[in-house]
């Protein structure tokens, strides 16, 4: 089924298939039943990019298709957010009139929130002059009208920034307010109602926890952020110099006293940790002031590499956070010699789609 065909009333069969297919992919580890945590049917994704497809004097958003890999045209998308429907509709409208704005263009992204921010990037195969951002500057103007949205250009080694190139989400965990900087062209979760239910997730499993947490993989803050009150101190770690930007203005946003956030890769970290190597970045820092007893670590798809893996191993209690079931079953193969899966969720943070997120709490025999 392509994304622009999505019906809602799908969405409870797609879920148990899916479901199903969990189940009976992890029964090995011996898990506890499956917390499912369902999304939205309809308008959950809060990102979205499409290539663009100049025909004459009109210009549309294209997808294709996976099977047959031809090109549609795409007039709405049902599982982006309302508000990304209603921009892409007068964005192109504006575009396709406008010469120096449609020339060379080839891809939009869209970053919307929950908060009703939007920032639109634009992609071209050509250099961007001051005419581009002036009659930018004037489109933006008019969608202002009624929007809260931002424009970035981008072509080969430039950025042209409008206004700004972040939008600040809100987001309500367990009833308390939280606001997060997204910047453009950065990792962010793409369905922010299953976020928050992953965020809360976390927040049960870790309540009562003794000692500190220790983060890899934390991006701007995203899980971090909240999980601080639950523990006495909070040690985080990210390679992405804009996400450890982003970070540092979450915590203080959000008025948290006891995260620390520093820029380093897991193997980096694993590193330092085991005196392997001296970092710059780690000076202020003295690791020995972190009792860390539990570990959260939220991967890409390519997973926990084996020195990773074996460091995390040593810790009490590990909540990790998956996007890919196949290489999550590759590190439990190691982790389950020492530990034990005590919670264990889905999060349909991708509906109608193959793709999974889990959540596994595991705790040392």
């Amino acid at each position: 089924m392509r994304p622009t065909e999505i019906q809602a009333d799908h969405y409870d069969e797609q879920l148990k298939n899916k479901t199903k297919l969990i189940k009976e992919s992890f029964t090995q580890y011996a898990a506890p039943e499956l917390e499912v945590f369902a999304s939205e049917p309809l308008n959950y994704r809060l990102r979205a990019e499409f290539r663009l497809w100049h025909e004459g004097d009109e210009l549309h958003h294209v997808m294709f298709d996976q099977t047959t890999k031809q090109k549609y045209q795409v007039h709405s998308f049902p599982p982006a957010s309302l508000l990304i429907n209603d921009v892409m509709v007068e964005l192109i409208a504006l575009i396709k009139v406008n010469e120096a704005a449609r020339r060379k263009l080839f891809q939009i992204d869209y970053l919307a929130t929950l908060s009703g921010e939007i920032i639109v990037s634009l992609l071209y195969h050509k250099a961007l002059d001051e005419q581009w951002s002036a009659e930018m500057r004037n489109i933006r103007s008019l969608l202002s009208q009624k929007y809260k949205i931002d424009i970035i250009g981008r072509a080969k080694k430039q950025k042209v920034i409008i206004d700004k190139d972040y939008v600040t989400e809100e987001l309500t965990i367990n009833q308390r307010n939280y606001t997060f900087k997204q910047i453009e062209n950065s990792f962010t979760q793409p369905n922010a109602r299953v976020n928050i239910k992953m965020i809360e997730w976390a927040l049960d499993i870790t309540q009562n926890s003794q000692g500190d947490l220790l983060e890899l993989y934390c991006g701007s803050g995203n899980f971090s952020v909240p999980l601080a009150q639950n523990f006495e101190k909070v040690l985080a770690t990210e390679i992405s110099k804009t996400s450890v930007s982003a970070a540092q203005q979450n915590i203080q946003q959000n008025k948290i006293n006891n995260l620390k956030i520093i820029r380093m890769s897991s193997e980096e970290f694993v590193q330092a940790q085991q005196g392997v190597r001296e970092f710059r970045r780690l000076e202020g820092v003295n690791l020995t002031d972190y009792q860390c007893q539990t570990v959260l670590v939220d991967p890409p798809r390519a997973g926990l590499d084996d020195t990773t893996v074996e460091m995390v191993s040593q810790y009490e209690n590990i909540v990790y956070i998956s996007c890919n079931p196949d290489t999550l079953k590759l590190n439990l193969d190691t982790l389950l010699l020492t530990h034990r899966i005590t919670r264990f969720a889905l999060f349909d943070q991708f509906p109608y789609t193959h793709h999974v997120e889990c959540g596994v709490y595991l705790q040392k025999k």
